[in-house]
């Protein structure tokens, strides 16, 4: 993938995917070894299976939605500002915030996402990780 607008293009079909449950089609747009977040455990798990039961658990727990509103460009990486709301299956609780995931490439596929809590905070991580690369 070359271009940022591919790369746009690409994240909102998977958050579309995402919302409508298509867990397939969205772990068709992940790199076989992508590095995802597990944000209620805070570590990060690896690969499409282990992606694929943190959904499939999440989803039994939780409703969450989650809608893009500005992308951001970063070296290779895309920022992306997130509206979320989450309903809790058992009580109904709904949490509404915003949050920013960062996305990471390799080919047409994404390598890995983190979530921050701003824009500044994300792009500060790129950068750090991208100078360690170096």
């Amino acid at each position: 993938m070359t271009t940022f607008e591919e790369k746009v293009a690409l994240l909102r079909r998977i958050y579309a995917a995402f919302n409508g449950r298509q867990i397939e089609l969205v772990l068709s747009a992940l790199d076989p070894e992508v590095l995802w977040p597990d944000v209620r455990e805070r570590r990060f798990i690896r690969g499409h299976e282990a992606v694929r039961d943190y959904w499939e658990r999440q989803f039994q727990r939780i409703d969450a939605r989650v809608e893009p509103t500005r992308f951001t460009p970063e070296d290779s990486a895309v920022v992306v500002d997130v509206r979320q709301v989450v309903r809790d299956l058992r009580t109904l609780d709904v949490v509404e915030q915003r949050v920013v995931h960062a996305y990471t490439f390799r080919g047409d596929l994404v390598a890995g996402m983190r979530v921050h809590g701003t824009l500044e905070e994300a792009l500060r991580a790129l950068r750090c990780e991208r100078a360690a690369q170096t």
